[in-house]
């Protein structure tokens, strides 16, 4: 698919198949994850990729939305904010490192025909704790994987004029 396409096509998606998820094109949408630019090269960023029922059970207290737990993947982005590049007044970069690993994942997944949608309303003491994650690690955002029950209209987006300013 080109990257336009791409780009037009993806959309949160909500409704999932059933369908397993094949190895082969999960470990593609991971890899193009881990090809994401970060600052300095630092690469602050990690993924969990839970498929067992009986952990996505365990999530359920993390967000509560209905369905979310009959997903076939979830996946949880993941900061390190230690290895972070940091700017010379002190803001880390961490979240914009993983916002940009995790869209370089919505596009590959979007690509492979599969859907995802983006998940920051969530519990992450909870995510923390069943997901076993270390206090050194901060889950940033998570997202379902899976095959399209349905895919939605496009959403209004601004036009390009109302985002731009141009100084000359």
């Amino acid at each position: 698919m080109e990257l336009y396409e791409v780009l037009n096509k993806r959309r949160s998606i909500r409704a999932y198949k059933p369908t397993p998820v094949e190895d082969d094109k999960l470990r593609r949408i991971l890899d193009a994850a881990r090809l994401a630019p970060s600052a300095a090269n630092r690469q602050p960023i990690s993924f969990i990729v839970v498929k067992d029922n009986n952990i996505k059970q365990k999530l359920k207290d993390a967000y509560l939305r209905n369905g979310f737990l009959q997903r076939p993947i979830i996946i949880c982005a993941c900061g390190l904010p230690d290895k972070a590049w940091k700017r010379g007044d002190g803001k880390t970069y961490v979240d914009v490192d993983v916002t940009i690993a995790m869209d370089h994942l919505i596009l590959a997944a979007t690509a492979e025909g599969l859907g995802t949608c983006w998940i920051a309303a969530f519990k992450p003491k909870v995510i923390k704790e069943v997901l076993n994650i270390p206090n050194n690690i901060e889950p940033l955002v998570l997202t379902p994987l899976g095959y399209p029950e349905v895919i939605p209209e496009p959403t209004y987006r601004k036009p390009l004029e109302e985002i731009i300013r141009e100084i000359k």
